[in-house]
């Protein structure tokens, strides 16, 4: 196989080199992308306040379907699978969150959820790459710095040492065609090949089974198989250094139209996953050590639209789910009577804390390092 094409199907933009240092950071952040844009007020729904029923006749729910987190939110009952993990206290839902000026293209809300940056500033790489040249890769001895699965592009790795594997199978046996080859002196020929050995060390990590195999059931389709091997590539690198983020991704969630079935059906997949990446992360000992954050671009707009569906919208709710999370609702529920000039919900929290949180509590880098300006942070995890 040519290398050029190896090297499409499993390298992130970006990748500049790195040091290897002796000790070992074995903290795992696992990135879940919600593509296209999620709507928050059929996931965490405000079943109690009247506007919301009055914005949304025919995709509002039902006060007596809706799993109640307390006396005015609720989840959306396909998220049911979630629900034990709100009574043992490892699930955050992080309301209300968004920025000032929201932008409501796909390809720039993404980008700027992926970048921690200000509406109107464009920067080159993610917050996570950001986060390991603050300090993280001089402290870790680190397989890769992030691994990308399923149809998940860079993200917030983009800058990082990290791999994107779109088919696992195909990835791990391609894998296999990559030959050691000294760079010969040549900065341009050593990038590349400190490329390809993060490659072969990816795919050794999804290739060597656990010690002990993995006996959790994993939900079909493509976003479980990208739990499945999340799980078994943390699994096999325990104590070994190895990958501190994954990035995965789940979608399309642009419900633009019929929104109320294809909707259900996504947060059911989400659920399922998310429920069985802990399970295997509770077997393979690595729960504790483990924050899963979901995302999304933006939400949808408060008011439905004609097509029984809902248009691009601002702010969002979100969740973070881990053994070392503080459970309960973070924030606070936009106002539904108190829509911007574009009938948009008001963000509450800027999405920014959330990435402070886990730069400062998570990681010990300084959040200023990772994200221009300051953010106080959110209480999501425990101290």
């Amino acid at each position: 196989m040519h290398r050029r094409h190896l090297l499409s199907l499993a390298a992130c933009a970006g990748l500049p080199g790195w040091a290897r240092a002796a000790s070992v950071v074995d903290r795992v952040l696992v990135l879940v992308e919600l593509k296209g844009g999620n709507d928050g007020l059929n996931t965490v729904v405000p079943y109690a306040d009247p506007a919301y029923a009055a914005l949304r006749p025919t995709l509002a729910l039902k006060p007596d379907v809706v799993l109640p987190l307390d006396e005015k939110v609720g989840l959306h009952p396909a998220l049911a699978p979630l629900m034990p993990l709100w009574a043992q206290g490892e699930l955050a839902v992080l309301q209300g969150l968004g920025y000032p000026s929201p932008n409501l293209s796909h390809f720039r809300s993404i980008e700027i959820w992926d970048s921690a940056s200000a509406s109107d500033e464009y920067l080159d790489d993610g917050w996570v790459a950001r986060a390991m040249a603050a300090g993280l890769r001089d402290r870790a001895h680190f397989t890769t710095e992030g691994v990308a699965l399923g149809s998940a592009g860079p993200g917030a790795l983009r800058g990082a040492r990290a791999v994107a594997i779109g088919n696992v199978d195909a990835f791990v046996a391609q894998s296999r065609l990559v030959r050691s080859v000294d760079g010969g002196g040549s900065p341009a020929l050593a990038h590349v090949l400190r490329v390809e050995s993060d490659v072969m060390k990816a795919a050794d990590g999804l290739r060597t089974p656990p010690a002990t195999p993995l006996a959790t059931e994993f939900p079909a389709g493509a976003f479980g198989q990208a739990v499945r091997a999340t799980c078994r590539i943390v699994a096999g690198q325990a104590g070994q250094g190895g990958v501190p983020v994954f990035h995965l991704s789940l979608g399309s969630f642009d419900t633009h139209q019929q929104q109320a079935g294809t909707h259900a059906g996504l947060l059911k997949q989400l659920a399922e996953g998310l429920v069985a990446l802990r399970a295997g992360l509770v077997e393979a000992g690595a729960w504790d050590r483990t924050l899963v954050l979901t995302y999304s671009e933006f939400g949808r707009r408060a008011r439905e639209n004609q097509s029984r569906g809902t248009d691009h919208g601002t702010a969002s709710s979100h969740f973070a789910l881990g053994g070392a999370v503080k459970g309960g609702l973070i924030g606070t529920m936009p106002e539904l009577e108190r829509l911007d000039a574009t009938q948009n919900l008001v963000h509450t929290s800027d999405f920014r804390q959330v990435y402070a949180t886990i730069a400062r509590q998570w990681w010990g880098v300084p959040p200023e390092k990772v994200i221009r300006g300051r953010f106080d942070p959110l209480p999501f995890l425990r101290a």
